[in-house]
Protein backbone atom coordinates (compact mmCIF):
# COMPACT_ATOMS: atom_id res chain seq x y z
CA UNK A 1 0.00 0.00 0.00
CA UNK A 2 1.42 3.21 -0.51
CA UNK A 3 0.72 5.92 2.00
CA UNK A 4 -1.07 9.63 1.03
CA UNK A 5 1.08 11.57 3.64
CA UNK A 6 3.77 13.88 2.43
CA UNK A 7 6.95 13.57 3.96
CA UNK A 8 8.81 16.58 4.30
CA UNK A 9 12.14 16.54 3.25
CA UNK A 10 15.10 18.95 5.32
CA UNK A 11 18.45 20.10 3.64
CA UNK A 12 21.44 18.68 5.01
CA UNK A 13 22.89 22.08 5.66
CA UNK A 14 20.01 23.41 7.69
CA UNK A 15 20.71 19.78 9.73
CA UNK A 16 24.03 20.57 10.32
CA UNK A 17 23.48 24.39 10.69
CA UNK A 18 20.47 23.32 13.65
CA UNK A 19 22.84 21.20 15.44
CA UNK A 20 25.78 23.26 15.59
CA UNK A 21 23.66 26.20 16.82
CA UNK A 22 22.34 23.16 19.58
CA UNK A 23 25.90 22.63 20.29
CA UNK A 24 26.80 25.86 20.50
CA UNK A 25 23.71 27.06 22.79
CA UNK A 26 24.53 24.47 24.48
CA UNK A 27 27.76 24.78 25.49
CA UNK A 28 27.07 28.46 26.14
CA UNK A 29 24.74 28.03 29.00
CA UNK A 30 27.14 25.33 30.24
CA UNK A 31 29.66 28.09 30.66
CA UNK A 32 26.85 30.37 32.26
CA UNK A 33 25.80 27.79 34.99
CA UNK A 34 29.30 26.87 35.63
CA UNK A 35 30.41 30.39 35.94
CA UNK A 36 27.14 31.34 37.64
CA UNK A 37 28.23 28.69 40.39
CA UNK A 38 31.99 28.61 40.68
CA UNK A 39 32.39 32.55 40.54
CA UNK A 40 29.53 34.87 41.12
CA UNK A 41 28.24 32.52 43.83
CA UNK A 42 31.64 32.14 44.99
CA UNK A 43 32.09 36.35 44.71
CA UNK A 44 28.45 36.52 46.63
CA UNK A 45 29.49 34.77 49.33
CA UNK A 46 33.12 36.93 49.68
CA UNK A 47 30.94 39.55 49.75
CA UNK A 48 28.39 38.65 52.25
CA UNK A 49 31.33 37.71 54.75
CA UNK A 50 33.45 40.76 53.86
CA UNK A 51 30.00 42.96 55.10
CA UNK A 52 29.63 40.79 58.29
CA UNK A 53 33.37 41.05 59.34
CA UNK A 54 33.66 45.25 58.69
CA UNK A 55 30.14 45.22 60.78
CA UNK A 56 31.56 42.83 63.69
CA UNK A 57 34.65 45.47 63.73
CA UNK A 58 32.52 48.52 63.79
CA UNK A 59 30.09 47.06 66.61
CA UNK A 60 33.36 46.47 68.62
CA UNK A 61 34.18 50.00 68.79
CA UNK A 62 30.70 51.19 69.01
CA UNK A 63 30.37 49.51 72.81
CA UNK A 64 32.78 52.03 74.51
CA UNK A 65 31.12 54.99 73.14
CA UNK A 66 27.84 53.83 73.85
CA UNK A 67 28.15 53.10 77.32
CA UNK A 68 29.85 55.85 78.02
CA UNK A 69 27.21 58.53 76.11
CA UNK A 70 30.49 60.08 74.02
CA UNK A 71 28.48 60.72 70.71
CA UNK A 72 30.94 63.13 69.70
CA UNK A 73 33.88 61.21 69.79
CA UNK A 74 32.25 58.57 67.98
CA UNK A 75 30.90 60.39 64.83
CA UNK A 76 34.80 61.54 64.61
CA UNK A 77 35.73 57.98 64.51
CA UNK A 78 33.11 57.20 62.18
CA UNK A 79 34.43 60.00 59.72
CA UNK A 80 37.67 58.29 59.25
CA UNK A 81 35.45 55.67 57.20
CA UNK A 82 35.62 58.01 54.25
CA UNK A 83 39.31 57.13 53.70
CA UNK A 84 37.14 53.27 52.69
CA UNK A 85 35.69 54.01 49.68
CA UNK A 86 33.51 50.90 49.55
CA UNK A 87 31.43 52.39 52.81
CA UNK A 88 28.38 54.19 51.60
CA UNK A 89 26.09 54.14 55.15
CA UNK A 90 26.69 53.40 58.84
CA UNK A 91 23.83 53.57 61.27
CA UNK A 92 24.62 52.83 64.60
CA UNK A 93 21.21 52.47 67.24
CA UNK A 94 21.56 52.10 70.92
CA UNK A 95 18.36 50.99 73.40
CA UNK A 96 17.67 53.95 75.70
CA UNK A 97 14.50 52.76 78.25
CA UNK A 98 14.10 49.80 76.34
CA UNK A 99 13.75 51.68 72.84
CA UNK A 100 16.27 51.50 70.21
CA UNK A 101 17.11 55.05 69.28
CA UNK A 102 19.75 56.66 66.65
CA UNK A 103 22.92 57.37 67.87
CA UNK A 104 25.48 58.17 65.04
CA UNK A 105 25.83 57.23 61.71
CA UNK A 106 28.14 58.04 58.55
CA UNK A 107 27.33 59.19 55.08
CA UNK A 108 30.00 58.80 51.91
CA UNK A 109 30.14 62.52 50.42
CA UNK A 110 27.55 63.38 47.95
CA UNK A 111 25.29 60.29 49.29
CA UNK A 112 21.88 62.26 50.93
CA UNK A 113 21.16 61.06 54.40
CA UNK A 114 18.59 58.09 54.49
CA UNK A 115 16.17 56.83 56.99
CA UNK A 116 16.45 54.78 59.69
CA UNK A 117 16.18 50.87 59.69
CA UNK A 118 15.42 50.41 62.55
CA UNK A 119 11.88 48.75 61.23
CA UNK A 120 13.79 46.88 59.01
CA UNK A 121 15.82 44.71 61.88
CA UNK A 122 14.69 41.26 60.61
CA UNK A 123 15.00 42.23 57.24
CA UNK A 124 18.51 42.65 57.52
CA UNK A 125 19.82 40.57 59.72
CA UNK A 126 21.36 38.89 56.73
CA UNK A 127 23.00 40.23 54.32
CA UNK A 128 21.08 41.30 51.11
CA UNK A 129 22.73 42.41 47.88
CA UNK A 130 20.58 44.82 45.47
CA UNK A 131 21.65 46.38 42.26
CA UNK A 132 24.81 47.50 43.17
CA UNK A 133 25.14 47.76 47.06
CA UNK A 134 25.18 45.09 49.85
CA UNK A 135 23.18 45.54 53.22
CA UNK A 136 23.51 44.08 56.43
CA UNK A 137 22.56 44.77 60.46
CA UNK A 138 24.56 43.60 63.04
CA UNK A 139 23.50 43.23 66.48
CA UNK A 140 25.84 44.43 69.18
CA UNK A 141 26.19 42.94 72.50
CA UNK A 142 28.05 43.46 75.85
CA UNK A 143 28.31 40.24 78.14
CA UNK A 144 25.39 38.68 75.94
CA UNK A 145 23.56 41.94 76.71
CA UNK A 146 21.83 43.60 73.58
CA UNK A 147 22.47 46.88 73.88
CA UNK A 148 22.10 47.87 70.12
CA UNK A 149 22.62 47.55 66.38
CA UNK A 150 25.05 48.52 63.16
CA UNK A 151 23.93 49.26 59.84
CA UNK A 152 26.48 48.85 57.13
CA UNK A 153 25.54 49.54 53.20
CA UNK A 154 28.93 48.95 50.69
CA UNK A 155 29.20 49.40 47.47
CA UNK A 156 29.77 46.23 45.15
CA UNK A 157 30.02 47.72 41.53
CA UNK A 158 33.50 46.02 41.36
CA UNK A 159 31.09 42.93 41.64
CA UNK A 160 28.61 43.83 38.75
CA UNK A 161 30.87 45.04 36.66
CA UNK A 162 32.48 41.49 37.00
CA UNK A 163 29.04 39.85 35.98
CA UNK A 164 28.91 42.24 33.13
CA UNK A 165 32.19 42.24 31.88
CA UNK A 166 32.15 38.28 32.48
CA UNK A 167 28.70 37.96 30.30
CA UNK A 168 29.89 40.35 27.72
CA UNK A 169 32.56 37.80 26.95
CA UNK A 170 30.75 35.11 27.40
CA UNK A 171 28.45 36.81 24.77
CA UNK A 172 31.58 37.93 22.67
CA UNK A 173 33.14 34.55 22.76
CA UNK A 174 29.30 32.60 21.35
CA UNK A 175 28.87 35.25 18.51
CA UNK A 176 32.23 33.81 17.50
CA UNK A 177 31.71 30.28 17.91
CA UNK A 178 28.80 30.69 15.98
CA UNK A 179 30.53 31.85 13.20
CA UNK A 180 33.20 29.75 13.27
CA UNK A 181 31.10 26.72 13.48
CA UNK A 182 29.21 28.50 10.64
CA UNK A 183 32.10 28.16 8.57
CA UNK A 184 33.14 24.59 9.58
CA UNK A 185 29.24 23.30 8.90
CA UNK A 186 29.64 25.13 5.17
CA UNK A 187 33.17 23.53 4.81
CA UNK A 188 31.94 20.43 5.70
CA UNK A 189 28.52 20.57 4.11
CA UNK A 190 30.73 21.20 0.56
CA UNK A 191 33.22 18.27 0.94
CA UNK A 192 29.64 15.89 1.66
CA UNK A 193 27.40 17.61 -0.53
CA UNK A 194 29.94 17.93 -4.06
CA UNK A 195 29.98 14.02 -4.10
CA UNK A 196 26.47 13.30 -3.31
CA UNK A 197 25.83 16.34 -6.20
CA UNK A 198 27.53 14.05 -8.56
CA UNK A 199 25.87 10.65 -7.33
CA UNK A 200 22.38 12.36 -7.63
CA UNK A 201 23.09 13.92 -11.52
CA UNK A 202 24.16 10.06 -12.56
CA UNK A 203 21.14 8.60 -11.07
CA UNK A 204 19.15 11.62 -12.44
CA UNK A 205 20.40 10.58 -15.62
CA UNK A 206 20.13 7.39 -15.13
CA UNK A 207 16.22 7.82 -14.09
CA UNK A 208 15.29 10.40 -16.93
CA UNK A 209 17.44 8.92 -19.77
CA UNK A 210 17.05 5.08 -19.10
CA UNK A 211 20.83 5.21 -19.34
CA UNK A 212 22.09 2.10 -17.22
CA UNK A 213 25.36 2.72 -19.00
CA UNK A 214 26.16 5.65 -16.65
CA UNK A 215 29.51 5.16 -14.05
CA UNK A 216 30.70 7.06 -11.35
CA UNK A 217 34.17 7.70 -10.34
CA UNK A 218 36.84 9.64 -9.14
CA UNK A 219 35.23 10.32 -5.56
CA UNK A 220 37.61 12.41 -3.21
CA UNK A 221 36.55 10.42 0.17
CA UNK A 222 36.48 6.72 0.77
CA UNK A 223 33.16 6.37 1.93
CA UNK A 224 31.83 7.97 -0.83
CA UNK A 225 34.42 6.03 -3.61
CA UNK A 226 32.48 3.09 -1.75
CA UNK A 227 28.97 4.55 -2.10
CA UNK A 228 30.08 5.13 -6.19
CA UNK A 229 31.40 1.13 -6.37
CA UNK A 230 28.08 0.01 -4.72
CA UNK A 231 25.96 1.83 -7.22
CA UNK A 232 28.11 1.04 -10.03
CA UNK A 233 28.15 -2.57 -9.48
CA UNK A 234 24.23 -2.45 -9.53
CA UNK A 235 23.82 -0.64 -12.61
CA UNK A 236 25.98 -3.07 -14.09
CA UNK A 237 23.56 -5.85 -12.70
CA UNK A 238 20.37 -3.95 -13.89
CA UNK A 239 22.08 -3.53 -17.38
CA UNK A 240 22.68 -7.06 -17.85
CA UNK A 241 18.63 -7.81 -16.31
CA UNK A 242 17.69 -5.66 -18.72
CA UNK A 243 19.38 -7.34 -21.35
CA UNK A 244 18.33 -10.74 -20.14
CA UNK A 245 14.78 -9.37 -20.02
CA UNK A 246 14.71 -7.91 -23.25
CA UNK A 247 16.06 -11.29 -25.19
CA UNK A 248 13.18 -12.88 -23.31
CA UNK A 249 10.47 -10.21 -24.22
CA UNK A 250 11.37 -11.31 -28.06
CA UNK A 251 11.78 -15.24 -27.05
CA UNK A 252 8.23 -14.84 -25.31
CA UNK A 253 6.97 -12.52 -28.35
CA UNK A 254 7.83 -15.58 -30.81
CA UNK A 255 6.27 -17.94 -28.35
CA UNK A 256 2.87 -16.12 -28.23
CA UNK A 257 2.80 -15.98 -32.25
CA UNK A 258 3.36 -19.52 -32.12
CA UNK A 259 0.87 -20.26 -29.70
CA UNK A 260 -1.69 -18.27 -31.51
CA UNK A 261 -1.14 -19.84 -34.57
CA UNK A 262 -1.63 -23.11 -32.39
CA UNK A 263 -4.93 -21.50 -30.85
CA UNK A 264 -6.29 -20.66 -33.96
CA UNK A 265 -5.81 -24.15 -35.06
CA UNK A 266 -6.99 -25.52 -32.43
CA UNK A 267 -10.11 -22.97 -32.38
CA UNK A 268 -10.59 -24.04 -35.58
CA UNK A 269 -10.81 -27.62 -35.07
CA UNK A 270 -12.89 -27.31 -31.80
CA UNK A 271 -15.28 -25.46 -33.94
CA UNK A 272 -15.54 -28.68 -35.89
CA UNK A 273 -15.62 -30.86 -33.06
CA UNK A 274 -18.08 -28.69 -31.10
CA UNK A 275 -20.44 -29.06 -34.45
CA UNK A 276 -20.39 -32.29 -34.68
CA UNK A 277 -20.84 -33.25 -30.98
CA UNK A 278 -23.97 -30.53 -30.79
CA UNK A 279 -25.27 -33.09 -33.97
CA UNK A 280 -24.74 -36.13 -31.81
CA UNK A 281 -26.03 -34.44 -28.60
CA UNK A 282 -29.30 -33.62 -30.56
CA UNK A 283 -29.84 -37.78 -31.99
CA UNK A 284 -28.53 -38.73 -28.08
CA UNK A 285 -31.23 -36.61 -26.92
CA UNK A 286 -33.99 -37.88 -29.57
CA UNK A 287 -32.52 -41.37 -28.62
CA UNK A 288 -33.03 -40.72 -24.87
CA UNK A 289 -36.57 -39.91 -25.16
CA UNK A 290 -37.40 -42.86 -27.73
CA UNK A 291 -35.58 -44.83 -24.90
CA UNK A 292 -37.78 -43.23 -22.29
CA UNK A 293 -40.77 -43.69 -24.49
CA UNK A 294 -40.30 -46.75 -24.93
CA UNK A 295 -39.15 -47.84 -21.46
CA UNK A 296 -42.35 -46.11 -20.69
CA UNK A 297 -43.80 -48.55 -22.93
CA UNK A 298 -42.28 -51.70 -22.20
CA UNK A 299 -43.31 -51.00 -18.25
CA UNK A 300 -46.61 -50.94 -19.54
CA UNK A 301 -46.65 -54.24 -22.03
CA UNK A 302 -45.10 -56.02 -18.93
CA UNK A 303 -48.08 -54.89 -16.71
CA UNK A 304 -50.45 -56.34 -19.38
CA UNK A 305 -48.88 -59.31 -20.08
CA UNK A 306 -48.98 -59.82 -16.46
CA UNK A 307 -52.46 -59.07 -16.33
CA UNK A 308 -53.23 -61.23 -19.01
CA UNK A 309 -51.70 -64.22 -17.60
CA UNK A 310 -52.92 -63.53 -14.38
CA UNK A 311 -56.74 -62.99 -16.24
CA UNK A 312 -55.93 -66.07 -18.43
CA UNK A 313 -56.32 -68.57 -14.71
CA UNK A 314 -59.48 -67.72 -13.75
CA UNK A 315 -61.12 -67.83 -16.80
CA UNK A 316 -59.50 -71.04 -17.62
CA UNK A 317 -60.71 -72.53 -14.64
CA UNK A 318 -63.77 -70.60 -15.48
CA UNK A 319 -64.16 -72.38 -18.84
CA UNK A 320 -63.10 -75.84 -17.31
CA UNK A 321 -65.89 -75.88 -14.33
CA UNK A 322 -68.65 -74.79 -17.15
CA UNK A 323 -67.39 -77.48 -19.37
CA UNK A 324 -67.94 -79.92 -16.65
CA UNK A 325 -71.26 -78.35 -15.69
CA UNK A 326 -72.40 -78.60 -19.30
CA UNK A 327 -71.20 -82.57 -19.58
CA UNK A 328 -73.07 -83.36 -16.64
CA UNK A 329 -75.75 -80.94 -17.62
CA UNK A 330 -76.36 -83.46 -21.04
CA UNK A 331 -75.81 -86.63 -19.20
CA UNK A 332 -78.55 -85.37 -16.63
CA UNK A 333 -80.82 -84.28 -20.02
CA UNK A 334 -80.53 -87.64 -21.69
CA UNK A 335 -81.30 -89.70 -18.41
CA UNK A 336 -84.09 -87.76 -18.48
CA UNK A 337 -85.39 -88.44 -21.81
CA UNK A 338 -84.69 -91.97 -21.28
CA UNK A 339 -86.20 -92.06 -18.08
CA UNK A 340 -83.88 -93.43 -16.85
CA UNK A 341 -82.45 -90.57 -14.24
CA UNK A 342 -82.36 -91.40 -10.79
CA UNK A 343 -82.37 -89.46 -7.85
CA UNK A 344 -79.02 -89.61 -6.95
CA UNK A 345 -77.76 -88.83 -10.37
CA UNK A 346 -79.85 -85.81 -10.28
CA UNK A 347 -78.69 -85.11 -6.17
CA UNK A 348 -74.71 -85.44 -7.69
CA UNK A 349 -75.51 -82.99 -10.69
CA UNK A 350 -76.72 -80.21 -8.46
CA UNK A 351 -74.16 -80.68 -5.77
CA UNK A 352 -71.58 -80.57 -8.96
CA UNK A 353 -73.85 -77.96 -10.59
CA UNK A 354 -73.26 -75.64 -7.59
CA UNK A 355 -69.68 -76.19 -7.21
CA UNK A 356 -68.89 -75.69 -10.67
CA UNK A 357 -71.36 -71.99 -10.71
CA UNK A 358 -69.38 -71.42 -7.43
CA UNK A 359 -65.80 -71.59 -9.16
CA UNK A 360 -67.34 -69.61 -12.00
CA UNK A 361 -68.58 -66.85 -10.85
CA UNK A 362 -65.69 -66.61 -8.25
CA UNK A 363 -63.01 -66.84 -10.66
CA UNK A 364 -65.10 -64.48 -13.40
CA UNK A 365 -65.31 -62.26 -10.00
CA UNK A 366 -61.17 -62.36 -10.08
CA UNK A 367 -61.39 -61.48 -13.98
CA UNK A 368 -63.35 -58.66 -13.31
CA UNK A 369 -61.67 -57.76 -10.24
CA UNK A 370 -58.37 -58.09 -12.78
CA UNK A 371 -59.16 -56.34 -15.99
CA UNK A 372 -61.40 -53.13 -13.33
CA UNK A 373 -57.79 -52.33 -12.12
CA UNK A 374 -56.03 -52.58 -15.39
CA UNK A 375 -58.58 -50.89 -16.90
CA UNK A 376 -58.10 -47.91 -13.98
CA UNK A 377 -54.59 -48.22 -14.24
CA UNK A 378 -54.63 -47.61 -18.48
CA UNK A 379 -57.04 -44.98 -18.07
CA UNK A 380 -55.10 -42.91 -16.00
CA UNK A 381 -52.04 -43.56 -17.86
CA UNK A 382 -53.51 -41.70 -21.20
CA UNK A 383 -55.20 -39.35 -19.18
CA UNK A 384 -53.05 -36.36 -18.38
CA UNK A 385 -56.07 -33.95 -17.29
CA UNK A 386 -56.26 -33.85 -13.21
CA UNK A 387 -58.85 -35.65 -11.67
CA UNK A 388 -60.16 -37.01 -8.23
CA UNK A 389 -59.44 -39.81 -6.48
CA UNK A 390 -58.72 -41.42 -3.43
CA UNK A 391 -54.99 -42.37 -2.70
CA UNK A 392 -55.19 -45.40 -0.97
CA UNK A 393 -57.65 -47.03 -3.73
CA UNK A 394 -55.26 -46.08 -6.44
CA UNK A 395 -52.36 -47.87 -4.30
CA UNK A 396 -54.24 -50.76 -3.89
CA UNK A 397 -55.25 -50.80 -7.84
CA UNK A 398 -51.53 -50.61 -8.75
CA UNK A 399 -50.24 -53.70 -6.31
CA UNK A 400 -53.74 -55.99 -7.75
CA UNK A 401 -51.85 -54.80 -11.24
CA UNK A 402 -48.61 -56.03 -10.32
CA UNK A 403 -49.78 -59.55 -8.70
CA UNK A 404 -47.94 -61.55 -11.64
CA UNK A 405 -44.43 -59.96 -10.66
CA UNK A 406 -45.42 -59.88 -7.01
CA UNK A 407 -45.40 -63.63 -7.05
CA UNK A 408 -42.36 -64.44 -8.01
CA UNK A 409 -41.10 -62.53 -4.70
CA UNK A 410 -42.45 -62.58 -1.25
CA UNK A 411 -43.27 -58.52 -0.75
CA UNK A 412 -45.09 -57.44 1.81
CA UNK A 413 -46.65 -53.80 1.88
CA UNK A 414 -47.06 -51.84 4.62
CA UNK A 415 -49.20 -48.78 3.42
CA UNK A 416 -49.88 -46.02 5.84
CA UNK A 417 -52.38 -43.66 4.14
CA UNK A 418 -55.76 -42.35 5.31
CA UNK A 419 -58.68 -44.71 3.73
CA UNK A 420 -60.38 -41.33 3.25
CA UNK A 421 -57.83 -39.32 1.93
CA UNK A 422 -59.08 -37.76 -1.51
CA UNK A 423 -57.19 -35.49 -3.59
CA UNK A 424 -57.18 -33.80 -7.15
CA UNK A 425 -54.30 -34.60 -9.23
CA UNK A 426 -53.08 -36.56 -12.18
CA UNK A 427 -53.20 -40.65 -11.39
CA UNK A 428 -51.51 -41.71 -14.50
CA UNK A 429 -48.38 -40.50 -13.53
CA UNK A 430 -48.60 -41.56 -9.98
CA UNK A 431 -49.82 -44.99 -11.36
CA UNK A 432 -46.22 -44.76 -13.64
CA UNK A 433 -44.30 -43.68 -10.48
CA UNK A 434 -45.41 -46.56 -8.19
CA UNK A 435 -45.23 -48.88 -10.89
CA UNK A 436 -41.16 -48.39 -11.29
CA UNK A 437 -40.67 -48.20 -7.62
CA UNK A 438 -41.81 -51.69 -6.77
CA UNK A 439 -40.19 -53.00 -9.87
CA UNK A 440 -37.49 -51.25 -9.06
CA UNK A 441 -37.40 -52.63 -5.80
CA UNK A 442 -38.52 -56.42 -7.16
CA UNK A 443 -35.77 -56.60 -9.69
CA UNK A 444 -32.72 -54.92 -7.81
CA UNK A 445 -33.44 -54.58 -3.82
CA UNK A 446 -34.76 -58.44 -3.59
CA UNK A 447 -32.63 -59.63 -6.23
CA UNK A 448 -30.53 -62.01 -3.83
CA UNK A 449 -33.08 -62.81 -1.71
CA UNK A 450 -36.83 -64.45 -1.82
CA UNK A 451 -38.86 -60.83 -1.14
CA UNK A 452 -38.74 -58.40 1.47
CA UNK A 453 -40.93 -55.14 3.02
CA UNK A 454 -42.26 -52.26 0.95
CA UNK A 455 -43.20 -49.26 3.20
CA UNK A 456 -45.25 -46.35 1.61
CA UNK A 457 -46.09 -43.61 3.74
CA UNK A 458 -48.77 -40.68 2.29
CA UNK A 459 -49.41 -37.41 4.10
CA UNK A 460 -50.72 -34.01 2.75
CA UNK A 461 -49.26 -31.25 4.01
CA UNK A 462 -49.22 -27.83 3.27
CA UNK A 463 -51.06 -28.33 -0.40
CA UNK A 464 -48.65 -30.84 -1.37
CA UNK A 465 -49.16 -34.76 -1.22
CA UNK A 466 -45.68 -36.47 0.38
CA UNK A 467 -44.90 -39.84 -0.57
CA UNK A 468 -42.58 -41.53 1.08
CA UNK A 469 -41.30 -44.68 -0.14
CA UNK A 470 -38.75 -47.58 1.22
CA UNK A 471 -37.69 -51.13 0.79
CA UNK A 472 -35.48 -53.22 3.12
CA UNK A 473 -33.58 -54.77 0.01
CA UNK A 474 -29.53 -54.70 -0.87
CA UNK A 475 -29.84 -50.87 -1.52
CA UNK A 476 -27.74 -49.01 -3.94
CA UNK A 477 -24.09 -49.24 -4.34
CA UNK A 478 -22.01 -46.50 -3.49
CA UNK A 479 -20.55 -45.17 -6.70
CA UNK A 480 -24.45 -44.72 -7.96
CA UNK A 481 -25.89 -42.70 -4.92
CA UNK A 482 -25.20 -39.58 -6.44
CA UNK A 483 -26.49 -40.23 -9.39
CA UNK A 484 -29.21 -42.61 -9.48
CA UNK A 485 -31.52 -40.72 -11.25
CA UNK A 486 -29.02 -40.24 -14.07
CA UNK A 487 -30.12 -42.29 -17.36
CA UNK A 488 -28.78 -45.09 -18.49
CA UNK A 489 -27.64 -45.82 -14.62
CA UNK A 490 -27.93 -49.46 -13.80
CA UNK A 491 -26.07 -52.16 -11.95
CA UNK A 492 -27.85 -54.90 -14.33
CA UNK A 493 -26.52 -53.91 -17.42
CA UNK A 494 -27.10 -57.06 -19.88
CA UNK A 495 -29.46 -58.40 -17.79
CA UNK A 496 -32.19 -56.48 -19.29
CA UNK A 497 -31.92 -53.44 -17.06
CA UNK A 498 -31.69 -50.12 -19.05
CA UNK A 499 -31.12 -47.73 -16.47
CA UNK A 500 -34.21 -45.21 -17.18
CA UNK A 501 -36.46 -46.58 -14.87
CA UNK A 502 -36.05 -43.65 -12.26
CA UNK A 503 -34.92 -41.44 -14.45
CA UNK A 504 -38.48 -41.73 -16.24
CA UNK A 505 -39.55 -41.68 -12.21
CA UNK A 506 -37.51 -38.37 -11.78
CA UNK A 507 -38.72 -36.74 -14.90
CA UNK A 508 -42.82 -38.33 -14.19
CA UNK A 509 -42.32 -35.72 -10.50
CA UNK A 510 -40.59 -32.82 -11.79
CA UNK A 511 -42.20 -32.40 -14.88
CA UNK A 512 -45.86 -34.21 -14.98
CA UNK A 513 -46.53 -33.62 -11.61
CA UNK A 514 -44.76 -30.23 -11.10
CA UNK A 515 -43.04 -31.93 -7.48
CA UNK A 516 -39.63 -32.61 -6.29
CA UNK A 517 -37.96 -36.33 -5.44
CA UNK A 518 -35.45 -36.77 -3.13
CA UNK A 519 -33.26 -40.10 -2.52
CA UNK A 520 -31.51 -40.72 0.97
CA UNK A 521 -28.00 -41.36 0.39
CA UNK A 522 -27.47 -42.35 4.12
CA UNK A 523 -29.18 -45.71 4.86
CA UNK A 524 -26.43 -48.92 4.40
CA UNK A 525 -29.60 -51.34 3.53
CA UNK A 526 -32.40 -50.57 1.38
CA UNK A 527 -33.49 -47.35 -0.28
CA UNK A 528 -35.53 -44.48 0.37
CA UNK A 529 -37.70 -41.74 -1.73
CA UNK A 530 -39.25 -38.48 -0.62
CA UNK A 531 -41.40 -37.47 -3.37
CA UNK A 532 -43.58 -34.35 -3.18
CA UNK A 533 -45.95 -32.48 -5.38
CA UNK A 534 -48.70 -30.04 -4.88
CA UNK A 535 -52.40 -31.62 -4.90
CA UNK A 536 -55.67 -30.12 -4.07
CA UNK A 537 -57.98 -31.99 -1.45
CA UNK A 538 -61.70 -33.00 -2.32
CA UNK A 539 -64.38 -34.29 -0.76
CA UNK A 540 -66.21 -35.94 -3.88
CA UNK A 541 -63.73 -38.67 -5.07
CA UNK A 542 -65.73 -41.08 -7.03
CA UNK A 543 -64.26 -44.66 -9.18
CA UNK A 544 -66.12 -46.87 -10.64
Amino acid sequence: MHSNQVVQTKSIRRKLNLLMLAFVTGSFFLAHLVVSYFVFDHLGAELKQDIKERAAIISSRAVAFIETDNYSEYQEVMKRLSNLPRFNYVHVYRFENQELNFFASYNKQGFPAIPEKTASIEKYQAPIITDSIIEYINPINVDNKLIGYAYLQLDTNSYHELQTTTWFTLSIGYILVLIIGALITNIMYSSVITPINRLLIAIRNVSQKKDFSVRVNGMENQEFELLADDLNVMLNRIERHIEKQANAEQQILKLNHELEDKVSQRTDALKDSNQELLSTLEKLHQFQGQLVESEKMASLGDMVAGVAHEVNTPIGLGVTASSLLSDRLNEVHTAFNDKTLKASQLRRFLTESEENLAIVTRNLHRAADLISSFKQVAVNQSNEADSAFIVMQLIDEVILSLGPQLKQKKVNFQIECSENLAVISKPGPINQILINLIVNSIIHGFADSDGGTVTINVMYLSGQLHINYQDDGKGVEPSIKTKIFDPFITTRRGEGGSGLGLHLVYNLVTQALGGHIQFDIEPTQGVQFEIAFPAQLTEMPKFN
